[in-house]
């Protein structure tokens, strides 16, 4: 609600300051009120292209964690709602994307229907405005029924939105559930266009298209008492010809930060990925389910963290998100893999060749292992009381969270504030799946 409220305010403060500032008076006679749309839209864009860094950069996320800023565990658990928000605010990067590109669209159009009879004599004056050396303009459109597509692509705004209108469109609809599922591969791949996506924002207002009265023009020339007396313009000793300039782009101050931050993410990634990591046991279950149990030097988990995993052999860049099983109390820590996708079943096959042959633990392929990371689950032995429901494969992270109290429980020095676990486990079995009648299986632990 805070997030949306910002928006709502950036977007209505942006919009009036355009309907009223006199520097642009004139640029409102040409454009109306879609200057102000594309103004506010473009800001609330900025404040969003801010945001949207900040949920994925999870050591960031972790420190937070960790930190006295979000002491209350209310306000932790808020944190495991990141990639939530980095969705809500994708849409919202869409949504004033489609605003900020129709506006301009229609700018464009009224830009050049400014050298036009119908647009009236006063459009028409500053339309000519610019056409002696030396000049400054208003309308960036020097020349009447020219073609406002290719006025528009030739143009450093018109070729860094075309650009980054085409990479969102890439990345939202690869992040859609179907194809995040079924082809990890191109959703991960496609997300790092984002590099390109934020590259051309950076450069997209660098061409200053939308213009203003300058302040030293605006002293000299009053535009409430000027714009009725154009055809004077230059005769007037109070009403010199208005003098014009574009706005500096500020994208850059909103996107630095986090872009810096980001940059550590991947330093520290990069750093992680050359740790050795040792891996001490590897199994195969049945249904296709890799068990992978490792160790790595300085490596503390929490129970239901998770990790994320790269295999070099399989892919360079590619890396996965996977929930730890094992528990803190354990020698090692572990992760199971299912076959579910490209990159899994060929990681499966790394560790698990066709030919069953036993394989050295030096001659395993080698694992980068960034992480782990914090969820909810961490919190359960600090209450009394915790309920925990699980569906499916969400059942998961309550295996390290199982082993930890099993652990706890049996070692006498150990104190446990948590007295009763509740436990609800909802299991699809095949014959409910083939038939909607029959019941589903529900396992209660207490």
């Amino acid at each position: 609600m805070v997030w949306l409220g910002i928006n709502l305010y950036l977007f209505i403060d942006t919009f009036q300051w355009y309907e009223k500032e006199d520097a642009y008076l004139y640029t409102r006679v040409m454009l109306h009120s879609t200057l102000a749309w594309a103004r506010a839209s473009a800001m609330c864009l900025n404040f969003n292209c801010m945001l949207i860094l900040l949920p994925v950069s999870r050591n960031f996320i972790s420190f937070l964690r960790r930190s006295n800023i979000c002491c209350r565990r209310t306000l932790k658990i808020q944190l495991d709602k990141s990639l939530m928000f980095h969705k809500a605010t994708a849409y919202m990067i869409v949504l004033l994307t489609i605003i900020h590109i129709v506006a301009h669209l229609i700018n464009t159009e009224r830009y050049n229907l400014g050298h036009s009879k119908e647009a009236g004599e006063l459009q028409n004056k500053l339309s000519c405005i610019g056409r002696n050396p030396n000049e400054s303009y208003l309308n960036p459109i020097r020349n009447y029924k020219t073609d406002t597509t290719k006025e528009i692509l030739s143009t450093v705004a018109g070729v860094t939105g075309f650009v980054i209108t085409l990479v969102l469109v890439l990345i939202m609809t690869s992040s859609t559930e179907l194809i995040r599922k079924s082809f990890y591969e191109l959703f991960w791949y496609l997300h790092h266009l984002s590099i390109i996506f934020i590259t051309g924002l950076l450069i997209h207002g660098v061409g200053q298209m939308v213009q203003s009265q300058t302040p030293q023009s605006l002293l000299l020339h009053n535009v409430t008492y000027c714009k009725d007396y154009y055809n004077e313009w230059g005769e007037m000793e109070q009403c010199p010809m208005p003098e014009f300039s574009g706005k500096k782009p500020v994208t850059w101050k909103w996107i630095l930060g986090p872009m810096v931050l980001y940059m550590g993410e991947k330093i520290i990634r990069f750093c992680r990925s050359q740790q050795e990591v040792i891996i001490t046991k590897v199994v195969a279950h049945s249904s296709g389910v890799l068990e992978l149990q490792m160790r790595k030097r300085g490596f503390k988990m929490q129970p239901g963290q998770y990790i994320f995993l790269q295999c070099p052999l399989v892919s360079q860049l590619e890396w996965h998100p996977f929930t730890l099983t094992s528990a803190p109390e354990e020698e090692f820590f572990s992760v199971h893999v299912r076959v579910v996708g490209d990159w899994t079943e060929a990681l499966f096959k790394a560790y698990i060749p066709e030919e069953n042959v036993f394989q050295e633990a030096w001659k395993l392929p080698r694992l980068a292992v960034d992480g782990p990371f914090g969820t909810t689950t961490t919190e359960v032995f600090h209450y009394q009381v915790s309920v925990c429901i699980a569906a499916g494969i969400g059942v998961t992270p309550f295996a390290s969270l199982l082993k930890s109290i099993w652990y706890k429980c049996c070692d006498p020095d150990t104190e446990l504030k948590l007295q009763k676990q509740h436990w609800c486990f909802l299991l699809w079995t095949p014959s409910s799946l083939q038939d909607p009648t029959q019941d589903v299986c529900f396992l209660f632990i207490h």
